[in-house]
């Protein structure tokens, strides 16, 4: 069913080109929101833009090279001026997947997936954060994953960065809430997308730990980043959702 519950505000959701963002982008226009689409392919992000404005909703597409940190502080600045001067809901969706072991990891590899997982959502909010409580409110949702709760073989880079993110979580949320701005974190499982479709079995096998006993669809992880993104979670904050089909729990 469609709501209207985030018209008039303006969300920037990165890596929104594919995959769960992509998913969120239209969740959240769905829901009345003006959605900033952000990732480094532009062919892709028109695509996705095109197909939020086909349904009836507002996006716009600003790229962005997360890896780079002038060009994050950049995007911050241009979605904002897309949203008429401001962003009310920024979601951290772009990650870098890379997984193996420790000792066969190049060291660009390790640079790279803290840039784009860690130091890019801790610019953005420095970009932001501050505007939206000036303004007296505003919602960041922080997406991480399951694999940052425990340990797993070959995750040690990836796991490690989504731990940094949910610390980042819980540090805003008692830096930014008291000002009126809500930040929060979802922990999805093994989803299918773009990005993991290579994994084939081996993503069923992992999903098939949990007591969902399959793989996630983008499009229930961006109803939960809808869910903390809007008034319904206003008494929500520093939270860590799992969205993984019970893994964490059990």
């Amino acid at each position: 069913m469609t709501t209207a519950d985030l018209a008039g505000s303006v969300a920037l959701v990165t890596g929104s080109t594919s995959g769960i963002g992509a998913a969120t982008a239209a969740v959240l226009a769905e829901r009345g929101a003006h959605v900033v689409v952000s990732g480094r392919n532009r062919a892709r992000g028109e695509a996705v833009v095109g197909a939020i404005r086909g349904r009836g909703g507002k996006a716009d597409f600003v790229a962005a090279d997360l890896r780079d940190t002038e060009s994050t502080r950049r995007l911050a600045r241009e979605a904002s001026a897309v949203g008429g001067g401001r962003v009310d809901i920024l979601v951290n969706n772009a990650g870098l997947v890379l997984f193996g072991p420790t000792e066969e990891m190049p060291e660009g590899d390790v640079d790279a997936v803290y840039a784009v997982n860690v130091k890019a959502p801790f610019y953005l909010v420095a970009e932001l954060a501050p505007a939206m409580a000036e303004r007296g409110g505003g919602a960041i949702v922080n997406v991480s994953t399951s694999v940052s709760e425990y340990g797993e073989v070959g995750m040690a880079l990836y796991g490690s960065s989504k731990a940094a993110v949910n610390l980042l979580t819980k540090a805003w949320a008692a830096e930014f809430g008291p000002r009126g701005v809500r930040v929060n974190a979802v922990e999805p499982g093994p989803t299918r997308t773009e990005g993991t479709a290579g994994m084939g079995d081996d993503l069923t096998d992992i999903a098939l730990q949990a007591p969902a006993r399959r793989p996630a669809a983008p499009e229930e992880i961006a109803e939960a980043v809808a869910y903390l993104a809007s008034d319904a979670a206003s008494f929500v904050q520093g939270a860590l959702l799992p969205v993984d089909g019970g893994r964490t729990a059990v």
